[in-house]
């Protein structure tokens, strides 16, 4: 049991930014994804938005980071989705392969909020197969979509 004090302290030290930010802030809609701080360094203080937009960045840059969030956003999922489609246009499919099963280990969780139509239901459809089939039913998947990576992100900072 924590005193009073101690909680107190630690909303204070999360709203002045001393702490690694592991979350977003209590009453996001994505309250629920997490990152590991280490891989992430962002402080408490930074704006829901920007933390997102930072961990999208990192993503981008480097794809690999994915595997230390549970519960990604969308966004999220559309960064890795963008590096997937890149790999496969310049022939790295076994790079591709590697990001794909991140994505569906991602789904593994309840609380990964569906980042394109259907992919919930293309993932789940592959639950008993093994891995390798999962990764190249979810590769076909994305492949035959009509426009499976085009989604814009509009920044509300931007909008009229």
């Amino acid at each position: 049991m924590t005193s009073p004090l101690i909680g107190w302290l630690k909303h204070l030290s999360r709203i002045c930014g001393f702490d690694t930010a592991d979350s977003f802030p209590p009453g996001h809609p994505h309250a629920r994804t997490r990152w590991n701080a280490a891989y992430f360094d962002i402080a408490s203080d930074v704006k829901a938005d920007e933390m997102e937009r930072r961990i999208c960045e990192a993503i981008g840059n480097t794809p690999l980071v994915f595997a230390h969030i549970s519960a990604p956003t969308p966004r999220m999922q559309r960064a890795l989705l963008g590096v997937i489609e890149a790999r496969l246009r310049h022939n790295h499919g076994k790079e591709a392969a590697q990001l794909a099963a991140l994505l569906i280990k991602a789904y593994q969780s309840p609380h990964t909020a569906e980042a394109i139509p259907g992919l919930r239901q293309a993932i789940d459809s592959t639950r008993d197969d093994e891995a390798p089939a999962r990764v190249r039913t979810l590769l076909e998947f994305l492949n035959n979509m009509q426009s499976p990576y085009d989604v814009i992100d509009i920044n509300p900072r931007f909008q009229s």
